[in-house]
C-alpha cells in the first residue's frame, strides 16, 4: 500500500477537517488516480503554518486513509475547487477520508512510498470502517 507524507497542520486538516485538496508542484501520476492511500503526517511541521489542536500535533505517523479522485492544474485565472487550493499548483482531490482513531507511527519519505506490512496491519486492526 502507498502513503503520502504531508506536513502538519495539513495532514491533520485532511484527517480531521475539511481539507480535500492537496497542493503539489507536480502532476499526480495517472496510476494513482482512484487509489486508496495512507495519509502520513511528516516529522516536521510546515514552518510557514500555525499548528493548533490535538490532532495537528501528531508527527511521523499514519493519521488517515483517503482516495485520490483526480488532479488538475490551477493557472490562477479561475475560481478553483476549494478554499484550500493554491494558485499555480496542481490540486490533487481527495475523497472518502477516514481518520484513524490512533495514529500509527511510521517513518515517511518524499513522494509516494510503500508502507511496510507491519504498519499496514496496524492500520487494518483499527476498527475504523475503512473501506479497502
Amino acid at each position: 500500500m502507498k502513503a503520502l507524507t504531508i506536513r502538519q497542520p495539513w495532514a491533520g486538516a485532511i484527517a480531521h477537517g475539511t481539507k480535500r485538496v492537496e497542493n503539489r508542484s507536480w502532476r499526480l501520476p495517472a496510476k494513482y488516480e482512484g487509489a486508496r492511500i495512507l495519509i502520513h503526517a511528516g516529522a516536521q511541521p510546515d514552518r510557514h503554518a500555525q499548528v493548533y489542536g490535538e490532532h495537528l500535533d501528531v508527527y511521523s505517523a499514519i493519521v488517515a486513509v483517503a482516495t485520490i479522485t483526480g488532479c488538475h492544474y490551477d493557472n490562477g485565472n479561475q475560481v478553483c475547487c476549494s478554499y484550500w487550493a493554491q494558485p499555480g499548483l496542481y490540486h490533487w482531490t481527495l475523497a472518502d477520508v477516514t481518520a484513524l482513531p490512533e495514529p500509527v507511527p511510521a517513518k515517511g519519505a518524499l513522494g509516494f512510498w510503500t508502507v511496510d506490512d507491519q504498519t499496514v496491519n496496524a492500520v487494518l486492526r483499527q476498527e475504523t470502517g475503512v473501506a479497502w
